[in-house]
């Protein structure tokens, strides 16, 4: 898992170095650009589908992934046969039991590397996802003699959907075919490393090194902000004064797209990325990413006072910590990979000193999972569950933003309706048969955030981050259990 996070990470450095010349929108940057169409070459071009590649690309990868866990990894998982697969056909979906970063992240991104091969080839959105749930449906029922995989069949395909856009548009931003020599060498890494499936492509084409007239850019030039924060970090559960971990933090925004543009309705023509990292004992590398891409919109309103628009949204939510060492406590754990929802968003006019705007998010979700605090089998110390969530934000930037301010609040409300029976012993059952979600129980969090930046120098912010998670669980054979963590951050951010 270490080794995915290190790929995770590079991405990101990848995407922070590679783009220039791109400017963003409030809040998180300083002035917009008037966005630049994709070539018509290029267009025509990428639009043209090649399905046996794309095809080979998904089988290919599903076969060379198999044979460095079967050759050099030695899993007992991946030692198939004609046996094994029948087995999985004969006893069908059940859930399964591998840690919260494996399913809800590590799941998603190789559902990414397939929705990419069909990306990369010419394929759009939707179509794209079919390869996405191709490759993980030969992955589930044939490349392992694990029971398929219920919750990897669902989150591997629409979460991958939203990794891999982004991951796909990011790289597109990156790529610039009029270079050549070294600054054209280091994006061709860089958009490698964001989509390693359109980098193989571009390899196998010859595009890596065509020198062309026009960019290559499927989306031309877009809007696209980036702010990123470092410094100090410390976590915190109960209010317990030994439970405090300190290290070091960083968070990642990223902003696509213009929020109130909605005469083109592709889907993630704009999206939001968050992602949170830390150095910290006995916690994750990875603790946070969030997603919000629109699927669709329609403005409802666009005068001198105000704009707002309402959309179709898919969410991705990923919160992760660990045991806290001196009072053996997780603070919290959520992983949403499949959420849908509307959005509205409104913005004020800019005042002579500030100025406001605000979001609002309603949502279901298909699939997801929390903490739980009896469910703590194998690997698996969480829920599945499904149920829905609401969203909401605002932001102040004052005195031509030398100040910001910000507050979100995400609320999930999850029902796991398939649990155990009581009085179960979880130590000595067979997982593979028991096929249950976790405890029957309905389980919430609630995350607010409060984020305040004052800038030090030109684009250089000194930043205050406060967050909190607050976990209630009302449980069908236990008691009830309510707890709350909070983290502090005093980083220094820079903006795009």
């Amino acid at each position: 898992m270490r080794k995915n996070l290190i790929l995770f990470i590079l991405v990101i450095a990848g995407t922070l170095f590679s783009v220039n010349n791109i400017h963003a929108q409030i809040p998180i940057g300083f002035r917009s650009i008037t966005p630049i169409p994709p070539a018509k070459d290029d267009s025509i071009r990428m639009s043209k589908t090649h399905f046996l590649r794309a095809g080979g690309e998904v089988v290919g990868f599903n076969l060379g992934l198999w044979a460095f866990d079967r050759y050099v990894q030695h899993g007992d998982f991946a030692y198939i046969s004609f046996k094994t697969i029948g087995e999985n056909f004969k006893h069908g979906f059940r859930w399964d039991n591998d840690k919260l970063g494996t399913n809800t992240f590590l799941h998603p991104y190789n559902g990414n590397l397939y929705f990419n091969a069909g990306r990369a080839n010419g394929f759009n959105f939707w179509q794209s996802e079919l390869f996405a749930i191709a490759g993980s449906g030969m992955w589930e029922l044939f490349m392992e003699r694990e029971y398929p995989s219920t919750n990897d069949f669902i989150a591997t395909p629409i979460g991958g959907a939203a990794l891999g856009e982004i991951l796909y548009r990011t790289s597109d931003a990156v790529l610039n075919d009029r270079l050549t020599g070294a600054p054209r060498v280091a994006r061709e890494v860089a958009a490698f490393i964001i989509s390693p499936m359109r980098g193989i492509n571009r390899l196998v084409t010859g595009d890596m090194w065509k020198v062309r007239p026009t960019r290559g850019r499927q989306f031309g030039t877009p809007n696209f902000a980036i702010r990123t924060s470092i410094g100090y970090k410390m976590l915190e559960y109960n209010g317990q004064f030994k439970s405090i971990h300190q290290g070091l933090g960083a968070q990642i925004d990223i902003e696509y797209g213009d929020r109130f543009e909605v005469k083109s309705t592709k889907p993630y023509d704009y999206f939001t990325f968050k992602a949170g990292l830390q150095v910290m004992k006995t916690q994750p590398l990875l603790t946070q990413i969030e997603i919000k891409g629109r699927l669709l919109a329609r403005e409802i309103f666009d005068n001198y006072r105000s704009k707002g628009s309402i959309g179709l949204y898919q969410h991705f939510d990923f919160y992760d910590s660990d045991t806290i060492d001196n009072i053996k406590k997780v603070p919290f754990k959520l992983g949403i990979p499949a959420c849908v929802g509307g959005g509205f968003m409104f913005r004020d006019i800019e005042h002579r000193n500030w100025v406001f705007d605000c979001f609002a998010h309603a949502n279901a979700i298909m699939l997801g999972s929390i903490l739980s605090d009896h469910y703590q089998t194998d690997e698996r110390n969480y829920n599945w569950a499904s149920g829905f969530s609401l969203k909401g934000g605002l932001n102040f930037v004052f005195d031509k933003r030398r100040l910001s301010f910000s507050i979100s609040h995400n609320f999930f409300r999850l029902f796991t309706w398939k649990g155990y029976r009581f009085g179960t012993d979880l130590s000595i059952v067979d997982f593979r048969d028991m096929n249950v979600m976790g405890d029957k129980s309905v389980a919430s969090l609630n995350m607010t955030e409060i984020r305040a930046d004052f800038r030090l120098w030109k684009r250089m912010f000194g930043t205050l981050l406060i967050t909190n998670y607050y976990r209630s669980s009302h449980y069908r054979d236990f008691k009830d259990i309510k707890t709350n963590s909070a983290s502090l951050a005093l980083m220094v951010s820079y903006k795009l």
